[in-house]
Protein backbone atom coordinates (compact mmCIF):
# COMPACT_ATOMS: atom_id res chain seq x y z
CA UNK A 1 0.00 0.00 0.00
CA UNK A 2 1.07 3.52 -0.40
CA UNK A 3 3.07 5.15 2.21
CA UNK A 4 0.05 7.84 3.57
CA UNK A 5 -2.12 4.52 3.45
CA UNK A 6 0.70 2.47 6.00
CA UNK A 7 1.13 5.64 8.29
CA UNK A 8 -3.07 5.76 8.00
CA UNK A 9 -2.65 2.66 9.48
CA UNK A 10 0.19 2.90 11.87
CA UNK A 11 -2.31 6.19 13.43
CA UNK A 12 -4.93 3.49 13.55
CA UNK A 13 -2.87 0.60 15.80
CA UNK A 14 -1.55 3.04 18.29
CA UNK A 15 -5.08 4.83 18.67
CA UNK A 16 -6.38 1.05 19.32
CA UNK A 17 -3.49 0.67 21.61
CA UNK A 18 -4.41 3.41 23.90
CA UNK A 19 -7.80 2.58 24.50
CA UNK A 20 -6.81 -1.17 25.12
CA UNK A 21 -5.48 -0.56 29.01
CA UNK A 22 -8.75 1.10 30.18
CA UNK A 23 -10.94 -1.25 28.30
CA UNK A 24 -9.34 -4.14 29.36
CA UNK A 25 -9.75 -2.71 32.75
CA UNK A 26 -13.28 -2.13 32.44
CA UNK A 27 -13.73 -5.48 31.09
CA UNK A 28 -11.97 -7.18 34.11
CA UNK A 29 -13.52 -5.35 36.72
CA UNK A 30 -17.03 -6.46 35.16
CA UNK A 31 -16.27 -9.92 34.83
CA UNK A 32 -15.60 -10.06 38.98
CA UNK A 33 -19.14 -9.16 39.07
CA UNK A 34 -21.36 -10.79 36.73
CA UNK A 35 -24.31 -11.16 38.04
CA UNK A 36 -24.89 -7.33 39.79
CA UNK A 37 -23.02 -5.54 37.69
CA UNK A 38 -21.76 -3.27 40.41
CA UNK A 39 -17.96 -2.93 40.15
CA UNK A 40 -16.69 -1.91 44.04
CA UNK A 41 -16.08 1.23 45.26
CA UNK A 42 -12.34 2.24 45.16
CA UNK A 43 -12.09 -0.46 41.68
CA UNK A 44 -14.50 1.94 40.32
CA UNK A 45 -12.79 5.14 41.37
CA UNK A 46 -9.54 3.84 39.80
CA UNK A 47 -11.51 3.15 36.47
CA UNK A 48 -13.40 6.77 36.20
CA UNK A 49 -9.88 8.24 36.89
CA UNK A 50 -7.83 6.23 34.14
CA UNK A 51 -8.03 8.23 30.91
CA UNK A 52 -9.12 6.72 27.75
CA UNK A 53 -6.53 8.43 25.80
CA UNK A 54 -8.27 7.77 22.47
CA UNK A 55 -11.98 8.54 23.35
CA UNK A 56 -10.84 11.93 24.85
CA UNK A 57 -11.12 15.28 22.90
CA UNK A 58 -8.33 16.42 24.55
CA UNK A 59 -6.54 14.30 22.36
CA UNK A 60 -8.24 14.54 18.77
CA UNK A 61 -9.62 17.91 19.43
CA UNK A 62 -12.33 19.23 17.01
CA UNK A 63 -12.44 17.34 14.05
CA UNK A 64 -12.74 18.22 10.19
CA UNK A 65 -14.11 16.44 7.30
CA UNK A 66 -11.33 16.07 4.43
CA UNK A 67 -12.60 14.89 1.35
CA UNK A 68 -14.59 11.95 2.24
CA UNK A 69 -12.73 11.34 4.91
CA UNK A 70 -13.38 12.30 8.67
CA UNK A 71 -10.32 13.17 10.34
CA UNK A 72 -8.86 15.11 13.84
CA UNK A 73 -7.18 18.00 14.73
CA UNK A 74 -3.61 16.89 13.39
CA UNK A 75 -5.05 15.57 10.13
CA UNK A 76 -5.14 12.04 11.38
CA UNK A 77 -8.20 9.76 10.27
CA UNK A 78 -10.19 9.29 12.82
CA UNK A 79 -13.28 7.05 13.16
CA UNK A 80 -16.18 7.88 16.50
CA UNK A 81 -18.09 4.81 17.07
CA UNK A 82 -21.29 4.45 19.62
CA UNK A 83 -24.73 4.46 20.73
CA UNK A 84 -27.45 6.65 19.89
CA UNK A 85 -30.04 7.16 22.50
CA UNK A 86 -33.84 6.45 21.32
CA UNK A 87 -36.40 9.21 22.12
CA UNK A 88 -35.08 11.40 24.54
CA UNK A 89 -38.44 12.08 25.52
CA UNK A 90 -39.25 8.47 26.15
CA UNK A 91 -35.83 7.14 27.76
CA UNK A 92 -33.78 10.30 29.19
CA UNK A 93 -32.54 7.90 32.09
CA UNK A 94 -30.38 6.86 29.61
CA UNK A 95 -29.03 10.53 29.51
CA UNK A 96 -26.68 9.96 32.68
CA UNK A 97 -22.82 10.36 33.37
CA UNK A 98 -22.63 6.95 34.85
CA UNK A 99 -24.61 5.65 31.65
CA UNK A 100 -22.06 7.32 29.59
CA UNK A 101 -19.25 6.27 31.62
CA UNK A 102 -19.79 2.51 30.96
CA UNK A 103 -20.49 3.66 27.10
CA UNK A 104 -16.75 4.46 27.39
CA UNK A 105 -15.03 2.53 29.67
CA UNK A 106 -16.49 -0.72 29.80
CA UNK A 107 -17.38 -0.65 26.13
CA UNK A 108 -14.69 1.21 24.68
CA UNK A 109 -17.23 3.61 22.60
CA UNK A 110 -16.04 7.34 22.08
CA UNK A 111 -19.19 9.48 20.99
CA UNK A 112 -23.15 9.12 21.98
CA UNK A 113 -25.95 10.43 19.87
CA UNK A 114 -28.59 12.26 21.17
CA UNK A 115 -32.07 11.67 19.47
CA UNK A 116 -34.71 14.26 20.17
CA UNK A 117 -37.78 13.37 18.31
CA UNK A 118 -39.41 16.29 16.74
CA UNK A 119 -42.81 15.60 15.95
CA UNK A 120 -43.92 12.07 17.07
CA UNK A 121 -45.68 12.07 20.87
CA UNK A 122 -44.21 13.95 23.20
CA UNK A 123 -41.55 15.29 20.40
CA UNK A 124 -40.21 19.15 20.57
CA UNK A 125 -42.65 20.02 17.62
CA UNK A 126 -45.68 18.13 18.92
CA UNK A 127 -46.47 19.02 22.33
CA UNK A 128 -43.32 17.85 23.94
CA UNK A 129 -41.74 20.29 26.80
CA UNK A 130 -39.23 22.17 24.72
CA UNK A 131 -37.39 23.08 28.09
CA UNK A 132 -37.00 19.89 29.24
CA UNK A 133 -36.12 18.26 26.27
CA UNK A 134 -33.64 20.74 25.79
CA UNK A 135 -32.04 20.67 29.26
CA UNK A 136 -31.85 16.70 28.43
CA UNK A 137 -29.62 17.76 25.65
CA UNK A 138 -27.78 20.00 27.63
CA UNK A 139 -27.18 17.44 30.08
CA UNK A 140 -26.26 15.09 27.47
CA UNK A 141 -23.11 17.26 26.21
CA UNK A 142 -22.15 18.22 29.40
CA UNK A 143 -21.65 14.27 30.41
CA UNK A 144 -19.73 14.20 27.32
CA UNK A 145 -17.70 16.66 27.75
CA UNK A 146 -17.01 15.88 31.18
CA UNK A 147 -15.88 12.31 29.93
CA UNK A 148 -13.88 13.58 26.66
CA UNK A 149 -16.28 11.84 24.36
CA UNK A 150 -17.84 13.47 21.17
CA UNK A 151 -21.51 13.82 20.79
CA UNK A 152 -23.88 14.40 18.08
CA UNK A 153 -27.12 16.13 18.73
CA UNK A 154 -29.80 14.86 16.19
CA UNK A 155 -32.89 16.56 15.42
CA UNK A 156 -34.51 13.88 14.62
CA UNK A 157 -37.17 13.95 11.65
CA UNK A 158 -39.23 11.03 11.41
CA UNK A 159 -42.98 11.54 11.26
CA UNK A 160 -42.23 15.07 9.86
CA UNK A 161 -40.86 13.38 7.25
CA UNK A 162 -39.79 17.13 5.65
CA UNK A 163 -37.45 18.98 7.82
CA UNK A 164 -38.93 22.14 6.43
CA UNK A 165 -42.37 21.63 8.04
CA UNK A 166 -40.92 22.06 11.39
CA UNK A 167 -37.84 24.57 10.10
CA UNK A 168 -38.60 27.54 12.19
CA UNK A 169 -38.56 25.80 15.30
CA UNK A 170 -34.96 23.86 14.41
CA UNK A 171 -33.61 27.46 13.24
CA UNK A 172 -34.63 29.02 16.72
CA UNK A 173 -32.78 25.23 18.56
CA UNK A 174 -29.84 25.31 16.68
CA UNK A 175 -28.93 28.84 17.33
CA UNK A 176 -29.62 28.62 21.25
CA UNK A 177 -27.59 25.83 21.18
CA UNK A 178 -24.88 26.43 18.69
CA UNK A 179 -24.80 29.66 21.02
CA UNK A 180 -23.68 27.76 24.01
CA UNK A 181 -21.78 25.38 22.85
CA UNK A 182 -19.98 27.78 20.62
CA UNK A 183 -15.96 26.50 22.03
CA UNK A 184 -16.72 23.17 22.04
CA UNK A 185 -14.74 20.70 19.95
CA UNK A 186 -16.82 17.65 20.60
CA UNK A 187 -20.45 18.52 19.20
CA UNK A 188 -21.82 17.38 16.06
CA UNK A 189 -24.90 19.30 14.71
CA UNK A 190 -27.67 16.64 13.11
CA UNK A 191 -29.82 18.70 11.24
CA UNK A 192 -32.26 16.12 9.65
CA UNK A 193 -32.33 12.55 11.13
CA UNK A 194 -34.08 11.03 8.42
CA UNK A 195 -36.22 12.65 5.57
CA UNK A 196 -39.23 10.73 4.05
CA UNK A 197 -42.18 9.98 2.14
CA UNK A 198 -41.47 12.46 -0.41
CA UNK A 199 -39.48 14.97 0.69
CA UNK A 200 -36.66 14.77 -1.84
CA UNK A 201 -32.91 16.08 -2.33
CA UNK A 202 -33.70 19.57 -3.23
CA UNK A 203 -36.23 19.94 0.12
CA UNK A 204 -33.31 18.99 2.12
CA UNK A 205 -30.96 21.13 0.55
CA UNK A 206 -33.07 23.72 0.91
CA UNK A 207 -33.68 23.50 4.51
CA UNK A 208 -29.54 22.71 5.54
CA UNK A 209 -29.08 26.24 3.14
CA UNK A 210 -30.93 28.19 6.25
CA UNK A 211 -29.77 25.74 9.10
CA UNK A 212 -25.83 25.46 8.55
CA UNK A 213 -25.41 29.15 8.42
CA UNK A 214 -26.94 29.39 11.42
CA UNK A 215 -24.63 26.88 13.29
CA UNK A 216 -21.71 28.33 11.89
CA UNK A 217 -22.21 32.03 12.99
CA UNK A 218 -21.37 30.64 16.18
CA UNK A 219 -19.03 27.88 15.52
CA UNK A 220 -17.46 28.19 11.45
CA UNK A 221 -15.90 25.09 11.49
CA UNK A 222 -18.67 22.37 13.30
CA UNK A 223 -19.01 19.07 11.58
CA UNK A 224 -22.64 18.61 10.58
CA UNK A 225 -24.91 15.32 9.66
CA UNK A 226 -27.37 16.22 6.78
CA UNK A 227 -29.91 13.52 6.15
CA UNK A 228 -30.26 12.19 2.97
CA UNK A 229 -33.83 11.06 1.24
CA UNK A 230 -35.88 7.80 1.39
CA UNK A 231 -35.00 7.42 5.34
CA UNK A 232 -31.41 8.84 4.74
CA UNK A 233 -30.36 6.09 2.13
CA UNK A 234 -30.28 8.30 -1.05
CA UNK A 235 -27.05 9.35 -0.51
CA UNK A 236 -26.65 8.94 -4.57
CA UNK A 237 -28.58 12.07 -4.50
CA UNK A 238 -26.17 13.97 -2.59
CA UNK A 239 -23.49 12.93 -4.88
CA UNK A 240 -25.14 14.59 -7.77
CA UNK A 241 -25.67 17.38 -6.00
CA UNK A 242 -23.59 18.18 -2.77
CA UNK A 243 -24.06 20.89 -0.54
CA UNK A 244 -21.37 24.24 -0.94
CA UNK A 245 -20.27 24.05 3.09
CA UNK A 246 -16.99 22.80 4.23
CA UNK A 247 -17.07 20.22 7.11
CA UNK A 248 -20.36 18.83 6.01
CA UNK A 249 -21.19 14.83 6.08
CA UNK A 250 -24.18 12.76 4.54
CA UNK A 251 -26.39 10.25 6.96
CA UNK A 252 -26.62 6.91 5.80
CA UNK A 253 -28.44 4.43 8.08
CA UNK A 254 -29.30 1.02 7.47
CA UNK A 255 -30.79 -1.57 8.91
CA UNK A 256 -29.25 -5.13 7.74
CA UNK A 257 -32.30 -6.98 8.25
CA UNK A 258 -33.66 -4.76 5.53
CA UNK A 259 -30.61 -3.33 3.67
CA UNK A 260 -28.71 -5.47 1.83
CA UNK A 261 -25.95 -5.21 -1.18
CA UNK A 262 -27.94 -2.86 -3.39
CA UNK A 263 -27.58 0.20 -0.52
CA UNK A 264 -24.04 -1.13 0.43
CA UNK A 265 -22.81 -1.20 -3.58
CA UNK A 266 -24.85 2.56 -3.59
CA UNK A 267 -22.22 3.60 -0.83
CA UNK A 268 -19.99 2.64 -1.95
CA UNK A 269 -20.02 4.14 -4.82
CA UNK A 270 -20.79 6.95 -3.66
CA UNK A 271 -17.78 7.00 -1.05
CA UNK A 272 -14.83 6.06 -4.03
CA UNK A 273 -16.39 9.41 -5.88
CA UNK A 274 -15.35 11.63 -2.90
CA UNK A 275 -18.79 12.07 -0.82
CA UNK A 276 -18.62 11.77 2.59
CA UNK A 277 -20.85 9.32 4.78
CA UNK A 278 -21.63 9.34 8.48
CA UNK A 279 -23.54 5.87 9.36
CA UNK A 280 -25.54 8.03 12.37
CA UNK A 281 -28.02 5.15 13.09
CA UNK A 282 -28.01 1.52 11.71
CA UNK A 283 -29.15 -1.89 13.30
CA UNK A 284 -28.96 -5.74 13.09
CA UNK A 285 -32.59 -6.51 12.51
CA UNK A 286 -34.92 -4.63 10.02
CA UNK A 287 -36.16 -1.17 9.10
CA UNK A 288 -39.11 -1.27 11.47
CA UNK A 289 -36.80 -2.04 14.76
CA UNK A 290 -38.09 -5.40 15.40
CA UNK A 291 -38.20 -8.62 13.43
CA UNK A 292 -35.01 -11.32 13.56
CA UNK A 293 -31.55 -9.93 13.70
CA UNK A 294 -29.36 -10.89 10.66
CA UNK A 295 -25.90 -10.74 11.92
CA UNK A 296 -24.18 -12.37 8.67
CA UNK A 297 -25.45 -8.62 6.37
CA UNK A 298 -24.51 -7.11 9.58
CA UNK A 299 -20.94 -8.52 9.43
CA UNK A 300 -21.04 -7.13 5.72
CA UNK A 301 -21.61 -3.93 6.31
CA UNK A 302 -19.23 -3.82 9.60
CA UNK A 303 -16.73 -4.69 6.33
CA UNK A 304 -17.47 -1.79 4.45
CA UNK A 305 -17.55 0.37 7.31
CA UNK A 306 -14.05 -1.24 7.97
CA UNK A 307 -12.59 -0.90 4.42
CA UNK A 308 -13.45 3.27 4.33
CA UNK A 309 -13.07 3.45 8.06
CA UNK A 310 -16.66 5.27 8.47
CA UNK A 311 -18.40 6.58 11.83
CA UNK A 312 -21.13 5.01 12.96
CA UNK A 313 -23.77 4.90 15.85
CA UNK A 314 -25.99 2.46 16.64
CA UNK A 315 -29.38 2.38 17.21
CA UNK A 316 -30.64 2.16 20.16
CA UNK A 317 -29.67 3.13 24.13
CA UNK A 318 -33.24 2.03 25.74
CA UNK A 319 -35.04 -1.16 27.13
CA UNK A 320 -37.37 -1.23 25.00
CA UNK A 321 -39.25 -4.19 24.10
CA UNK A 322 -38.08 -4.05 20.41
CA UNK A 323 -35.31 -6.17 19.09
CA UNK A 324 -32.95 -3.14 18.10
CA UNK A 325 -32.73 -2.38 22.15
CA UNK A 326 -29.61 -3.09 23.06
CA UNK A 327 -30.92 -3.84 26.59
CA UNK A 328 -33.72 -5.96 27.89
CA UNK A 329 -37.25 -5.00 28.98
CA UNK A 330 -36.62 -6.24 32.59
CA UNK A 331 -33.17 -4.81 32.79
CA UNK A 332 -33.80 -1.25 34.92
CA UNK A 333 -30.40 -0.58 35.60
CA UNK A 334 -28.99 2.39 33.86
CA UNK A 335 -25.26 1.47 33.92
CA UNK A 336 -22.79 -0.93 34.98
CA UNK A 337 -24.46 -3.62 32.90
CA UNK A 338 -23.94 -7.33 33.30
CA UNK A 339 -23.96 -9.77 30.10
CA UNK A 340 -27.40 -10.82 31.16
CA UNK A 341 -28.71 -7.26 31.16
CA UNK A 342 -28.11 -6.94 27.23
CA UNK A 343 -30.13 -7.81 24.63
CA UNK A 344 -29.31 -10.03 21.57
CA UNK A 345 -28.44 -6.61 19.85
CA UNK A 346 -26.74 -5.08 23.11
CA UNK A 347 -24.37 -7.96 23.29
CA UNK A 348 -23.33 -8.16 19.44
CA UNK A 349 -22.70 -4.29 19.43
CA UNK A 350 -20.44 -4.19 23.10
CA UNK A 351 -18.61 -6.80 21.77
CA UNK A 352 -17.47 -4.96 18.23
CA UNK A 353 -17.37 -1.90 20.29
CA UNK A 354 -14.66 -3.37 22.22
CA UNK A 355 -13.19 -4.65 19.30
CA UNK A 356 -12.85 -1.37 18.05
CA UNK A 357 -10.73 -0.38 20.94
CA UNK A 358 -8.97 -3.64 21.85
CA UNK A 359 -8.76 -6.39 18.66
CA UNK A 360 -6.39 -6.82 15.91
CA UNK A 361 -6.15 -3.88 13.37
CA UNK A 362 -9.24 -4.89 10.91
CA UNK A 363 -8.23 -2.16 8.19
CA UNK A 364 -6.06 -3.72 4.66
CA UNK A 365 -2.14 -3.55 4.68
CA UNK A 366 -2.03 -4.11 1.53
Amino acid sequence: MSGQSKRDGAAGRRQKAKRAATVLLAAALAAAVPETGRIPAAEAAVLENTPQADATVNSHGALRVDGANLTDANGEPYQLFGMSTHGIGWFPQYVNRETFCTLRDDWGSNCVRLAMYTDEYGGYCSGGNKEELKKTVENGVAYATELGMYVIVDWHVLNDRDPNIHKAEAAAFFDEMAAKWKNHDNVIYEICNEPNSGAGWEDIKSYANEIIPIIRRHNKDAVVIVGTPSWSQDIDQALKSPLDFDNVMYALHFYAGTHTDWLRNRAEECIKQGLPVFVSEFGMCDASGNGANDFMQTDKWMELIDKYNLSYCCWNLANKNEKSSVLKPECTKISQWSETDLSESGQWIRDRFRSESIGPDRKSDE
